[in-house]
């Protein structure tokens, strides 16, 4: 069985604690042996890789993926993508992902039924490159709700799926289960891009939320939701839901409920899209004065900012990631949400990376094989031209992102480091 030994490299185990140096051995697809400090592994019958002090950690995961979306501006210039040009640019993006050091992907909805999953098991089966994927269903939408583009008088599709009342939601449920999706996701709430339907009000009513949870309960999938709403994460909780999207307006009594929980669920803010909603977007027409006045978009982000400073506090997985994929958050800039949660949330950069690694391998229902640089686990690793723990931005630019192996083979092979060259280059 083939075997590489990383030498040389500083590792970011996935705990949290801090890069140590030593030195790791692949054997097939698993993690063979961690050596820490000046302990050395034999190199006999082995590739040997010298890491020349780079960080080898785990790959990333990110936990609300939407590896369909186009990079458009509107959720409706989504809708008219035709299904086969729209399978083309899922297995790009899943390929730019990887590329990017994300070796797994949990999707928070689809924008058509079937994307995600023909594309993860092609990925499964070998024949494409992508993360491991958990495909989801689109978004399962109220009518009014966020995702309903539709008008009296002309018929428009965006991500959605409408389904109303308790036996259209279990109808729509069972049929995407049927068709192989490992997550069901419900917009519970509205939110302050649909004027009918803002982020504050449920967009669902308890027995339609209901009616989603015993189905995914019944068949053994996930149950997703978008939830900004207070309301909507205590609906969220009471029913079942075991990864909840936003949480934006939870009030401390809320937060309660979700520390009560902690061990059943996992949360993901999103931020990336609040925040360059507010700030980034101008040249799309959402100026800072419409994403204030008009969108109310400020405000959502201190309350989000409110909500996982305390959610940190309280041990709650939260991990980095959600809603890349937009004109101002294009794809293959995920990795920007960990500075997110260092700089709005209050997070250390090795917790960030800890929620995007080892919460992420348990987020994938894999936490005792994925997530850490640990013997028996799967090799999914990646290596970083730095210390990440010291500049969390380093995930960003791809051309730190010095090798991708998943499953113990490369899917970029090792690079040599580049940025102490640059440095020195620029210095002269």
């Amino acid at each position: 069985m083939a075997q590489t030994l990383f030498t040389n490299v500083e590792i970011f185990d996935g705990t949290g604690k801090k890069p140590y140096p030593g030195e790791v051995l692949v054997q097939g697809n698993r993690i063979k042996r961690v050596a820490k400090g000046s302990d050395q592994i034999a190199r006999e019958g082995a590739r040997v890789i010298d890491g020349q002090g780079a960080t080898v950690l785990p790959g990333l995961v990110e936990a609300h993926a939407h590896i369909t979306y186009s990079d458009a501006p509107t959720l409706k210039s989504m809708g008219d993508i035709p299904p086969e040009e729209h399978t083309l640019l899922t297995a790009r993006n899943a390929k730019l992902m990887l590329d990017m050091g994300f070796t797994s992907l949990f999707s928070a909805a689809s924008a058509k039924p079937r994307l995600e999953i023909a594309v993860r098991n092609w990925i499964n089966e070998g024949k494409l490159p992508g993360p491991r994927l958990k495909a989801a269903s689109p978004e399962i939408v109220a009518t009014g709700g966020l995702g309903d583009e539709r008008q009296l008088h002309m018929y428009h599709t965006s991500i959605e799926i409408i389904a109303d009342g308790p036996i259209e939601v279990r109808r729509v449920c069972r049929e995407m289960i049927r068709e192989g999706v490992d997550t069901i996701k419900v917009n519970i709430s509205g939110d302050n891009f649909t004027a009918t339907c803002r982020a504050e009000m449920l967009s669902y009513a308890e027995d339609e939320i209901a009616a989603a949870a015993e189905v995914a309960h019944s068949r053994g999938v996930n149950l997703a939701c978008h939830a900004r709403a207070d309301a909507a994460v205590r609906m969220a909780l009471k029913h079942g839901y075991n990864v909840i999207y936003h949480c934006d307006f939870a009030t401390e009594e809320t937060i309660d409920l979700l520390e009560a929980k902690k061990k059943e669920i996992f949360l993901a803010p999103a931020a990336g899209a609040i925040y360059a909603t507010c700030y980034e977007a101008g040249d799309w027409g959402i100026t800072p004065e419409v994403a204030d006045k008009v969108m109310d978009l400020p405000r959502k982000m201190e309350n989000t900012a409110r909500v996982y400073r305390e959610i940190r506090k309280r041990g709650i997985r939260a991990l980095p990631g959600g809603d890349y994929g937009f004109a101002w958050t294009p794809m293959g800039t995920n990795a920007r949400d960990l500075e997110h949660f260092v700089n709005l949330f209050g997070y250390e950069p090795q917790e960030a990376i800890m929620a995007a690694t080892k919460w992420g391998g348990e987020l994938m229902g894999m936490g005792d094989e994925l997530g850490l640089v640990k013997a028996g686990y799967l090799a999914d690793l990646i290596m970083v031209d730095g210390d990440p723990c010291q500049d969390i931005t380093l995930f960003q630019d791809q051309q730190n992102i010095l090798m991708v192996m998943k499953n113990g083979e490369f899917h970029r092979a090792p690079q040599p480091r580049r940025r102490a060259a640059r440095r020195a280059k620029a210095a002269e």
